[in-house]
């Protein structure tokens, strides 16, 4: 993939920039990712959002709004510039340009669209180390289905050696494939590892909703969306653990509620090849070597594009920017409406 770095020009103070360097992101392949149905409806999967706060994330409220603007509306013809270290004083109505809107926000050049997004940068980039790794005291998945009755600990002790012995795979999968356990046990059992409900595949429309997640993290965390409630509820399954940065990162960056859960394992994996098979929106993939570099180019893409809402969030070491370029009218965009740009920084 490429790599960004600084050009002498740049580092010059040169605003002329260079070209957007990248490749699309193909609609299939992709990163590979680690290793009692209860109804959509159902409450709880809350630990993910719950977790991901009290390590210092913020929720929804974080950025203008809960939802990507809808038309994204200026406000009208008097709206001044976003950026507060704007010194042109120009408004709207004697500027020749109604967009980037980047966050809630009307930019009135180029150099304040690079202020906000630097910023907005920082804000992300400043909670790294502290996000939740969602392995923290929980009760092995053996001693949850001893204590429930649901295994005898001679299937405990001929699981572990087994699995000792292999090298690898996970206890559930043991358990099911060599001593004949039903999946549905070890599926419950996870839920009550994880505190969150087993969710059903019903209603679940793939190419409907591709375009909430770009394929690279639906791949790489092994997300699956699985339905949205109300216009506002997005039920979010995995099937062995859950991913409290995911959901919250979609979750800012949607304005839904996202709810977690898991999904029965001979049911997720053929649901989730089907939403990897889906059309999902374009989106690039940049590697850069450090933030200031990040936030040029991010900005530079935003001011190509013009887009009439755009916002970033952070979800694990990726910086997911999406732009609209359309109005919105459900809780989902058209695949074709929306533009993403995933980013990385090359610690190397």
């Amino acid at each position: 993939m490429p790599v960004l770095g600084e050009s002498p020009g740049e580092r010059a103070g040169d605003r002329s920039g260079t070209a957007l360097a990248g490749r699309p992101w193909p609609v299939r392949g992709g990163l590979s990712r680690p290793g009692g149905e209860a109804p959509m409806g159902a409450p709880g999967g809350r630990t993910a959002g719950v977790e991901a706060r009290a390590a210092g994330f913020g929720g929804p409220a974080a950025l203008p709004g809960r939802r990507p603007a809808q038309g994204a509306s200026l406000g009208g013809l008097f709206t001044a510039c976003a950026n507060a270290d704007c010194g042109s004083g120009w408004l709207h109505l004697w500027r020749g340009r109604s967009a980037p809107v980047f966050e809630g926000g009307w930019s009135c050049s180029g150099a304040c669209t690079a202020a906000m997004v630097a910023r907005a940068v920082r804000r992300e980039m400043d909670g790294r180390g502290t996000e939740v790794t969602g392995h923290r005291h929980r009760v092995p998945l053996g001693l949850v289905m001893l204590e429930q009755g649901w295994i005898t600990p001679d299937q405990l002790r001929q699981a572990l050696d087994a699995q000792k012995a292999a090298g690898e795979g996970r206890l559930g999968v043991w358990l099911t494939r060599q001593l004949g356990v039903p999946e549905q046990l070890v599926t419950r059992a996870l839920s009550l590892q994880w505190s969150c409900p087993v969710l059903s595949l019903d209603y679940h429309d793939a190419e409907g909703l591709a375009a909430l997640i770009p394929r690279l993290f639906v791949d790489a965390f092994g997300a699956l969306p699985l339905r949205v409630a109300a216009g506002r509820i997005l039920y979010l399954g995995f099937e062995d653990r859950l991913d409290p940065a995911l959901a919250l990162g979609v979750e800012r960056m949607t304005g839904l509620h996202v709810e977690t859960g898991l999904v029965r394992g001979s049911l997720f994996r053929p649901a989730h090849q089907r939403m990897l098979n889906a059309s999902f929106p374009r989106a690039e993939l940049l590697e850069v070597r450090s933030e200031p570099v990040l936030a040029r180019v991010l900005a530079k893409t935003i001011e190509r594009v013009k887009p009439i809402e755009s916002r970033l969030v952070r979800v694990h070491d990726c910086l997911w920017l999406r732009m609209w370029l359309r109005p919105q009218t459900g809780p989902a965009p058209e695949p074709r409406a929306v533009e993403d740009v995933v980013c990385s920084l090359d610690a190397n």
